[in-house]
């Protein structure tokens, strides 16, 4: 999410709705308020947004680690893994 983007769609978006609003209620001071609310209820939308996107992220790069652990530890010796598999020194 470009924040800059979402900031412009949010002013086009209150600027459409302040319109409609005026021109259905005729009355500045109820579009104001109106306005501000969604205003408040947008910005918390987009809070919400980044924190699901940060917490899927998060998801992903702990399932990311176990399976790195989990690859470790099938290494270890005494593991079904072959010995020839992994990188070594070569003695000549």
């Amino acid at each position: 999410m470009y924040a800059p983007r979402v900031f412009v769609s949010m002013i086009g978006a209150l600027t459409v709705f302040a319109v409609v609003t005026y021109f259905l209620n005729g009355s500045l001071t109820s579009t104001l308020i109106q306005t501000a609310i969604c205003a408040v209820l947008i910005q918390i939308g987009y809070f919400l947004a980044v924190v699901f996107l940060i917490w899927r992220k998060e998801r992903e790069r702990g399932k990311k680690a176990a399976e790195v652990l989990q690859s470790a530890n099938d290494d270890k010796p005494g593991s079904n893994s072959h010995r020839l598999d992994r990188p070594g020194h070569f003695n000549r």
